[in-house]
């Protein structure tokens, strides 16, 4: 199992193919949601990955700031139903927080969750800044998480 961080330009087409894939499987196919995935960002961010073999179990993109908030965001964060409950999420999580601090020299990272994953975030270190709002029919809410990873 390994850890693999990549800017758009690095990745392989297989990679990239996966990275769609898994989100679409799960964003697309078990949210019943259809929406717009690619969306001109994933090609200024970081693609965080996570492998089994050739499988990917686990990404997010590390988003630079000034292109969706004025701080840096960490988004499209999806696990792999085959993973879920063993921690991979933290995991993926606490990767992409400590690369943005690194590559961001940030004390705020800001996200737009899923309302469902609130006292995930919460957990993180993420606190709520705006109220619930819908997006792709689907309830989110800012979060902002400030200083550094634990």
């Amino acid at each position: 199992m390994t850890w693999e961080i990549k800017k758009f330009d690095e990745l392989t087409v297989a990679e990239l193919y996966a990275i769609l894939q898994l989100r679409s499987e799960v964003f697309v196919v078990e949210q019943n949601c259809v929406y717009q995935d690619m969306d001109n960002k994933d090609k200024l961010s970081y693609h965080v990955m996570y492998w089994q073999d050739d499988n990917l179990l686990a990404t997010a993109r590390i988003i630079p700031p000034g292109i969706s908030y004025t701080e840096p965001s960490i988004g499209r964060v999806v696990t792999s139903k085959t993973t879920r409950g063993n921690g991979t999420g933290r995991k993926l999580m606490n990767v992409a927080i400590k690369k943005t601090i690194e590559l961001f020299g940030v004390t705020g990272i800001k996200i737009g969750a899923q309302l469902y994953l609130n006292k995930f975030y919460s957990s993180l270190g993420f606190e709520q800044t705006s109220d619930i709002y819908l997006e792709d029919g689907i309830e989110h809410i800012e979060m902002l998480r400030k200083g550094q990873i634990s």
